[in-house]
């Protein structure tokens, strides 16, 4: 019987960490996993890592040059990079530094978690140097090599897929019971307190509109913590001074967004990559329109999709359909979809999977499907896996091309403009008592509090005061 590939998986946030233990998943089907999240803003609370549905134990929490030196002492076949695109390069470059020359080391895979609508040069570019970068899409995978191609660079690494937790049953109508609206908000979309008070008003409002209906605002985060991106006017908070407060059928929700799914019969949001989970299920999705159609909002990735509506329409009844055409082009729903491992919300431990910490046993349920969107990517990574030695990662950008740009990247993560860690960068903890360890996590820990306050309650008010 062969030998079970291990797999690591670095990721930033709660969704990425459910984007790259899923494509794991994908890539490497019958794999050994190890979990770890860089240190950061970012870093999620046991409670997020709960609720993006790949049930495991909790990563263990890393700098990246902490990680550089895990995947230099030990084998790992193949490295996910769940992260931002700074820190990807990063990586990249550290790698580098470990294989200057052709090696036997570990493939190196990135990608994005979810809709690509902002920063597509500078991201793209920042995963240049992956063995594999993965689009969830024919539409991505296009506009990811034209950049590639348009800087002269080897877009070889691009390779088509699609989200990889897409999943969950086929819509079903309500019937007689009761007729679910699901509100998917987003922590930085819109920014302003004002845009955002008068979406969550409007889902009020087609509460009252509708009593017969249930009204679900789907939260990302609780207050003090953190996603990807920064929320400054939490719902939470504004749901407080909702005039009259919110109607008794409507409520704030937390949880796995493929269950809060499973009972929904509209799907509302800005441009949350929810709209592609529910349009993959044939829910009736509305991409909002009320504060325009515009590149900061992100919903203008929705053009010809079928679902740009407003709160008027969805009061006046309209139930949104997505263009085939163009659901086919975003690999949303192609003829006979498949899956090729656990959809979010399965058991990660029942396919052999695990991370530092005990795994939650449970059963998977991954049926047999006509089409495989990462049989190609999975073929890649074989090719790479049988190759003798692998030729050293070579990003675009290099003290060369972009001499007043990198070191600042690599510096945020504590590397040297040659990839190699800065003295002190990797805190060998074997020598230390487990208080101190604990102590360290603590002070962490509270530093983290302060930071989310001071961004969540006192940023707000200074630029209030100032008329920043």
């Amino acid at each position: 019987m062969p030998e079970r590939k291990r797999v690591a998986v670095l990721a930033d946030s709660d969704t990425r960490w459910k984007w790259g233990a899923t494509t794991a998943r994908r890539l490497v089907p019958d794999h050994e996993l190890t979990g770890y999240l860089l240190r950061g803003r970012a870093t999620p609370t046991a409670r997020q890592l709960g609720e993006v549905g790949v049930r495991a134990g909790r990563p263990t929490e890393v700098t990246c040059a902490e990680f550089l030196a895990e995947i230099g002492r030990e084998h790992y076949d193949v490295v996910v990079l769940a992260l931002v695109g700074g820190a990807v390069q990063a990586v990249l470059h550290g790698a580098r530094a470990l294989w200057p020359a052709p090696a036997r080391r570990p493939v190196l895979v990135t990608g994005y978690v979810g809709v690509v609508y902002e920063k597509l040069a500078d991201g793209l570019l920042l995963r240049h140097g992956a063995d594999l970068v993965l689009a969830n899409s024919r539409h991505d995978a296009e506009r990811f090599r034209a950049v590639y191609e348009g800087v002269g660079a080897d877009a070889g690494a691009v390779t088509e897929t699609a989200l990889p937790f897409l999943g969950g049953a086929p819509y079903e109508p309500a019937g007689s019971r009761a007729h679910t609206v699901v509100f998917a908000v987003q922590p930085s979309v819109p920014d302003s307190r004002a845009d955002r008070a008068y979406l969550l008003e409007r889902a009020a409002g087609h509460a009252r509109k509708h009593p017969g209906r249930e009204v679900l605002i789907k939260l990302r985060s609780k207050p003090g913590e953190h996603t990807t991106h920064l929320e400054e006017q939490p719902y939470q908070r504004l749901a407080e001074r909702v005039r009259g407060g919110l109607p008794a059928n409507c409520r704030l929700v937390y949880g796995n967004m493929g269950e809060v799914l499973d009972g929904a019969d509209l799907l509302v949001t800005v441009s949350s990559t929810a709209a592609l989970e529910s349009l993959h299920r044939s829910i009736p999705t509305a991409v909002l329109t009320d504060l325009g159609i515009r590149e900061a909002l992100g919903n203008h990735h929705f053009l010809g999709s079928g679902c740009l509506a407003s709160w008027d329409q969805l009061d006046a009844g309209l139930l949104p359909e997505g263009d085939p055409v163009w659901l086919a082009a975003q690999g949303v729903r192609p003829a006979g979809a498949t899956s090729a491992g656990p959809a979010a919300g399965e058991d990660v431990a029942a396919h052999g999977l695990r991370t530092h910490g005990p795994s939650a046993p449970g059963p998977s349920a991954a049926g047999p499907h006509d089409h495989d969107p990462y049989a190609l990517a999975r073929a890649k990574v074989a090719g790479l896996l049988a190759a003798a030695r692998l030729p050293a990662p070579a990003p675009y950008y290099t003290l060369t091309t972009a001499p007043g740009y990198l070191p600042g990247i690599l510096a945020r993560h504590r590397l040297a403009p040659d990839g190699t860690p800065q003295p002190g960068a990797a805190r060998p903890e074997a020598g230390e008592s487990r208080l101190r360890r604990r102590l360290r996590t603590h002070l962490r820990e509270a530093a983290r509090g302060v930071y989310r306050h001071g961004v969540q309650r006192v940023a707000p008010v200074i630029r209030r005061l100032g008329e920043l």
